[in-house]
C-alpha cells in the first residue's frame, strides 16, 4: 500500500505533531510505503529534517519563499500552493491521511482524516473566529468527500455524531499512545542531570503538578481553589505555554506558573509531583495522563470526556466543575497507604500497557483499507 501523510503539523512542536511523528515511524515498521507531504512558511527545516532521516521512500513538499509578503497574503498563497501542490503529488498513492484540517482537492485519492477533539466546536469562545468557520468549512468538506474519521476516543467519535452529523459508520476509534520522546527522555535521564535539574526548578517543597496551555477549559480556576487549603504543606506548580484565562497575574504564594519546559524538565516535575491534577473541562484524550502513570504518578482528573476513557480505574476521578469533588480528589491522593499507592500503581502500569504505538499502526491500516476499498 502506497500512503501519503501530511507531516505539515510537525512544526507546531505539540501534541498533534508528536502523533503525527510517532505513527509515521511506527508505519515505517509495517510491509507499506510511506510517502511524506509537508508545506511551511517558516520551518522547513523541520519537516525536511524528519524525512531524510527514514528510510523509506519520501517526498518533500515545500511552497515557494514570500515571506516578505504581507501576513495574510502568505497566508492565502500558502494554502492555495499547497492545496495544489499535494493535488498533484498525491496522484500516485492509493489513501492520503491528514489531521490539519486542509485536506487535499484531488477528489480521486481515498482520504482518511485524524480528528483528535472538537474543541473548536464545543468552545468556540477559546478559539479565534477564523479558525472556527475554517474547521466549519473543513467539515463540509470531509462530509462531501465521505472521508473515513480517525477519533483518537469514543468521547471525540460520539461528539462528531451529535455535534455534526458525521456519519457514524465512517468514524474508527483508534487510541493514542505514549509517545516515544517522553519514554527516551526518562530512560535517557541521569540521576546527575535529574539532581541538577530539581535545583534549576526549585523543588524543595512537596507539589502539586498541572501541564498543559492555560485556557478556560483546563479549569485552572476551580484547581486553583480546590488546592488553597493545601498550599501550606503543597505547592501547586503549573507547567506550560502561557494562554488567556482568569489566573494570568495571580500572585499567591505556592503558586508557581513555570510557563513552557523542556522534555528533560518535563520529566523530572512528572516524577517528583506527589499527584498530577488534569481536572480539565474537555479533551479528546488526554495523553498528560498516560505521561503521569509512565512516571509513577498518581493522578487526578475530569469524569468525562476522554480524560476518562485514558485513566480507567488507575486515577482518581472528579467532578471538574465542583471545587469541592477535585479537593476530595486531591486529598484522597495524598492521603492513601503504601499498601494503596502499590495497588494504585499497578493499575496505572496495567493501563498505560493498554496503549501502545504498534496497535496505532495496525488499526490505523485498518481504516486505510476501508477508505480504498470504499472508493471502489
Amino acid at each position: 500500500m502506497k500512503i501519503g501523510i501530511d507531516i505539515t503539523s510537525l512544526i507546531y512542536n505539540r501534541g498533534v505533531s508528536r502523533y503525527t511523528s510517532n505513527l509515521v515511524l511506527a508505519l515505517m515498521e509495517t510491509d507499506n510505503i510511506i510517502h511524506l507531504f509537508g508545506s511551511s512558511l517558516r520551518q522547513k527545516k523541520v519537516l525536511s529534517t524528519f524525512a531524510e532521516n527514514l528510510e523509506h521512500h519520501y517526498q518533500r513538499v515545500v511552497p515557494t519563499d514570500f515571506q516578505s509578503w504581507p501576513p495574510k497574503l502568505q497566508t492565502f498563497l500558502w494554502h492555495t500552493l499547497k492545496r495544489n501542490t499535494f493535488s498533484e503529488n498525491t496522484k500516485h498513492v492509493d489513501v492520503f491521511h491528514s489531521w490539519d484540517w486542509l485536506q487535499p482537492p484531488n477528489t480521486e485519492i481515498p482520504l482518511v482524516s485524524t480528528i483528535h477533539d472538537l474543541a473548536s466546536i464545543k468552545f468556540p469562545e477559546g478559539a479565534h473566529p477564523d479558525i472556527v468557520a475554517q474547521h466549519y468549512k473543513a467539515w463540509e468538506i470531509l462530509k462531501e468527500r465521505k472521508a473515513q474519521l480517525i477519533a483518537v476516543s469514543h468521547t471525540t467519535k460520539k461528539d462528531i455524531v451529535e455535534l455534526l452529523g458525521y456519519p457514524t459508520y465512517l468514524i474508527s476509534v483508534v487510541h493514542e499512545a505514549l509517545p516515544t520522546e517522553v519514554k527516551e527522555v526518562s530512560l535517557q535521564l541521569s540521576e546527575e542531570r535529574a539532581e541538577e535539574l530539581k535545583q534549576q526548578l526549585a523543588l524543595s517543597k512537596p507539589y502539586i503538578l498541572f501541564v498543559g496551555t492555560r485556557e478556560p477549559r483546563k479549569n485552572l480556576a476551580r484547581l486553583i481553589d480546590a488546592w488553597k487549603p493545601l498550599a501550606k504543606e503543597y505547592d501547586l506548580l503549573i507547567a506550560g505555554d502561557a494562554g488567556w484565562d482568569s489566573t494570568e497575574g495571580l500572585d499567591i504564594p505556592g503558586l508557581r506558573f513555570l510557563g513552557h519546559v523542556s522534555d528533560e524538565e518535563l520529566s523530572v516535575l512528572y516524577a517528583e509531583a506527589e499527584v498530577f491534577a488534569y481536572p480539565s473541562l474537555y479533551e479528546g484524550f488526554g495523553l498528560p495522563i498516560l505521561e503521569a502513570f509512565h512516571h509513577g504518578t498518581p493522578v487526578v482528573t475530569s469524569n468525562n470526556s476522554g480524560m476518562m476513557e485514558v485513566a480507567g480505574n488507575a486515577a482518581e476521578l472528579i467532578d471538574p466543575t465542583d471545587v469541592a469533588s477535585i479537593r476530595k480528589g486531591l486529598k484522597t491522593i495524598l492521603s492513601e497507604s503504601s499498601d494503596l499507592q502499590k495497588k494504585r500503581l499497578q493499575r496505572m502500569i496495567i493501563r498505560q500497557q493498554m496503549f501502545s504505538w504498534k496497535k496505532v499502526a495496525r488499526e490505523t491500516l485498518e481504516v486505510y483499507k476501508r477508505a480504498i476499498a470504499d472508493a471502489k
